[in-house]
């Protein structure tokens, strides 16, 4: 006798419950980042995750994926709303919400390939990290924020970004968090009988933690090559959001004030002297020379490391840039920013994006960079990561290749708003500073500036839409790391393996399907996981 169909109420139980439970996990997932230390609450969102997403078929997998995708982003990107502000109401950051939930919509479609794979944790947390890579390329050069590894600026995992970067950081994340996933569903099935059937699950969970612990001797913070001793200013700007478009000339006027007021402490004794003073991003408008700049160099007598709106000699085109300012010489050196922010400095399909932004008709594209650069500074070499390029694995890389012994990132959120984003950022520092073996300075035009040491942590920091400036000793390095060494292999033999693993769960699924009689596979749906065949 046929088992009768359960009834559509009884089937809307589960169904809600489970699309609950994926919103849930996707809010609790948005907790684990900065400002709040609770790194490992990501693991516990990507187990909610899994739970949401077992004994799926694809499209109901899609659906929950983007369910989760939906409840992160909108939490997670809300300070794209205080930047736009009314101007343009919510329509962008929907928009940009959308786009980064499909990528996950589609990787959790991929979700029943692998599921029933053996070390099915493993297969699951590596086709989740796939839709990483795809959307740091596409569309637009990508928008990387939101990534795994980046919710993990202190605690067990952040050692092995040393090893393989912000890719090696957040697999270990998602083992553990998909591992939990299927511990909760076996033992659930089983009771709580340690059998052979929640081994592997908890391998996944605990292997990750231990390598992670057990990586963290290994990261190393001494000066190998000296110290020196860097100078911060932090400005400040006003907090209008899109309405910062006209401040340039109170920008860059805040910023000499706060030198000033800068140098008064350092004749004073209070601070000591430095041997580079550095300044945010775009902190000023630069044609050519810049007399005043030229002066303040002299008083300082050290060099000066600008972020500016740089245009050279005889050429109509701006770039956003670091400029060394020598004193008595004027620049002497500079790194042209490489991963311009669509839609901002560059704007791609100009008629349509017109219909969303202001920059369109009233800015032209920026001059894009082209090489990671050492720029010689007080006689270290010193690689600048500015702003947006601090989410892109291969920038701060490519500045360490070169040379670096200490990393700068000079930056301007001052657009953004009081809220996560300044926070968000300053957490993506701290796994640099841990993937390359490097100090990392953070100049900020409003804050958050801060020093942070080559193990991640936060010696120093500023407040937000504050002007201030700090000075603090760092040391330089030139060991390293296994993640610079392996660059972006990492990242393309983690994809490699997703891809692998989706074949050979496709594989195996097509074999099943060949040699299991229909009558069986009937009797299974009728009979498994309650809504299976509903999701």
């Amino acid at each position: 006798m046929t088992a009768p169909r359960p009834s559509p109420l009884r089937r809307g139980g589960p169904l809600a419950a489970r699309i609950a439970l994926a919103a849930g996990s996707g809010l609790l997932f948005a907790a684990a980042f900065a400002p709040r230390p609770l790194w490992w609450v990501a693991p516990l969102a990507i187990a909610g995750l899994g739970i949401a997403l077992h004994g799926r078929r694809a499209w109901g997998a899609a659906g929950y994926g983007l369910v989760f995708g939906i409840a992160f982003n909108l939490v997670h990107l809300v300070w794209i709303q205080d930047f736009l502000g009314h101007e343009f109401g919510p329509a962008p950051w929907l928009a940009l919400t959308g786009v980064l939930s499909g990528f996950l919509a589609l990787v959790c479609a991929a979700m029943p390939l692998v599921s029933r794979l053996p070390g099915a944790p493993v297969w699951q947390a590596l086709v989740f990290l796939s839709q990483e890579s795809a959307r740091m390329r596409w569309p637009f050069n990508g928008f990387p924020w939101g990534r795994v590894g980046f919710s993990q600026p202190e605690g067990a995992y952040l050692s092995l970004a040393s090893l393989g970067g912000a890719p090696l950081v957040g697999f270990a994340v998602l083992v553990t968090g998909f591992g939990l996933a299927q511990l909760a569903v076996r033992l659930r099935q089983g009771g709580v009988r340690f059998t052979r059937a929640v081994v592997a699950p908890a391998l996944a969970v605990v292997l990750p933690l231990v390598a992670g612990l057990a990586t963290w001797p290994t990261v190393g913070t001494a000066a190998e090559s000296g110290t020196r001793t860097v100078a911060v200013v932090q400005g400040n700007a006003p907090d209008v959001g899109i309405g910062l478009l006209g401040q340039r000339d109170t920008i860059r006027a805040n910023h000499f004030a706060e030198s000033e007021r800068l140098l008064e402490r350092i004749r004073s004794g209070e601070v000591p002297r430095p041997d580079v003073v550095v300044w945010p991003e775009t902190a000023t408008d630069v044609r050519g020379g810049d007399a005043r700049l030229d002066e303040l160099a002299d008083e300082f007598g050290v060099p000066l490391l600008v972020g500016a709106l740089y245009q050279r000699p005889g050429s109509d085109l701006t770039a956003n840039a670091t400029l060394v300012w020598e004193p008595g010489e004027g620049i002497t050196g500079h790194y042209v920013k490489r991963e311009l922010v669509p839609f901002a400095e560059y704007v791609p399909m100009r008629e349509i994006a017109r219909w969303f932004t202001p920059f369109v008709d009233d800015t032209r594209d920026m001059l894009w960079g082209t090489e990671g650069a050492a720029l010689d500074v007080a006689g270290a070499q010193l690689g600048t990561v500015i702003c947006y390029e601090v989410a892109y694995d291969y920038v701060a890389r490519d500045n360490v290749a070169a040379g670096a012994e200490l990393l700068v990132t000079p930056t301007n959120n001052a657009w953004f708003g009081p809220g996560e984003m300044s926070y968000q950022q300053l957490a993506m520092s701290r796994v640099r500073a841990v993937e390359h073996g490097r100090a990392v300075v953070v100049a900020a035009t409003s804050g958050i500036s801060a020093i942070v040491a080559p193990d991640g942590s936060v010696t120093r920091s500023t407040s937000l839409y504050t002007a201030t400036s700090m000075v603090a000793e760092v040391p330089l390095r030139q060991e390293t790391t296994l993640s610079d060494r392996l660059g972006a292999w990492t990242e393309y033999a983690l994809v490699g393996a997703a891809l692998a693993a989706m074949v050979a769960g496709f594989v195996l699924r097509s074999h099943s399907k060949r040699t299991t009689p229909r009558a069986d596979a009937t009797e299974g749906e009728q009979h498994g996981g309650g809504d299976t065949a509903h999701g």
